[in-house]
């Protein structure tokens, strides 16, 4: 997905900025061998929500060794904190992740949010148990389910989130309609 904006070059052509390319993002978690969970407005587009997205949020594992793969895949993604001055030094290892809980980083694809704890999702054991393996991009990753999405949008609280929640509860609701369908073929 890309913004585009109008330059000021005598040409006045349109030049694309801020590009965002999730699957290298999710390229490295997954190569880097992550253990994550898909949430936010990425997540919702998997289970059919009409919302764009413009970056990828993920909920991680918080053990020692998870906390270097994620640092491994974040050096290799260039990552940077988001809104944090462009001088601020950023030692990205294990360490550091393990002294916060949520991050929100630019990356050379687009922005990637690192959530250790989210508000209105269970514990992370219960948000991966709850999560389903989708193709995305031709990578499987684990996706939230849409109940926990719901509660997480909820929880955000803010305007676009709960529109976000309302089209999600019809979603739950064709998505059970059509399990149980499927159950009764």
């Amino acid at each position: 997905m890309r913004s585009r904006s109008r330059t000021s070059s005598s040409a006045n052509t349109l030049r694309v900025e801020d590009e965002f390319r999730p699957r290298p993002v999710l390229d490295a978690l997954v190569r880097h061998g992550v253990d994550f969970v898909l949430i936010g407005g990425l997540a919702g587009v998997i289970h059919g929500s009409a919302y764009p997205t413009y970056d990828v949020d993920v909920v991680y594992g918080r053990s020692a060794k998870n906390l270097e793969r994620l640092a491994d895949a974040l050096r290799e993604l260039e990552a940077t904190l988001r809104g944090a001055p462009k001088d601020l030094p950023l030692l990205l290892d294990a360490r550091t992740l393990a002294a916060g809980q949520n991050f929100t980083f630019e990356t050379k694809y687009g922005k990637l949010d690192v959530l250790g704890d989210p508000a209105g999702a269970p514990r992370y054991e219960t948000l991966r148990a709850d999560a389903s393996q989708e193709a995305v991009d031709g990578l499987v990753v684990a996706v939230a389910s849409i109940d926990h999405l719901i509660a997480m949008k909820e929880a955000a609280g803010r305007t676009k989130d709960r529109l976000m929640a309302t089209e999600y509860r019809v979603l739950a609701d064709e998505i059970r309609r059509g399990e149980a369908e499927a159950r009764g073929r």
